[in-house]
């Protein structure tokens, strides 16, 4: 079993950043595609960015102003969120899949409880 479990997130103005950490426990990280997704009120849940053996993946929302990485030896990883707009205002998960990366949140079998982001104007 893997839990998630995030960290980071809170209250920025527009243009600020913030950096959100992911911590896992259980076995097996070194082999999970990580990804972050986010979700807005009345909205569906959408992938942020994804990182997997070497491949990284980013949204295009965010394409130029956030960084994803991971430490396997740790059990971590980690959104490097700049130049953060209000529109990225919204609850944060990690999550955790086995298999490759996939934009699809039904895909993932682990989450953490998200950690909210709010960017104001």
């Amino acid at each position: 079993q893997v839990q998630l479990v995030e960290s980071g997130g809170g209250l920025v103005l527009a243009g600020g950043s913030l950096t959100l950490s992911c911590a896992a426990s259980g076995g097996g990280f070194s082999s999970f595609t990580m990804a972050w997704f986010r979700q807005a009120p009345g909205k569906e849940r959408e992938i942020v960015a994804g990182i997997t053996w070497g491949s990284i993946y980013y949204a295009e929302s965010v394409k130029g102003r956030v960084t994803i990485s991971r430490d396997d030896a740790k059990k971590t990883v980690t959104l490097q969120m700049n130049s953060l707009k209000p529109e990225d205002t919204a609850v944060y998960y990690c999550a955790a899949r086995v298999g490759s990366h996939d934009r699809d949140y039904r895909r993932y079998d682990y989450w953490g409880q998200g950690t909210q982001v709010t960017v104001s104007s």
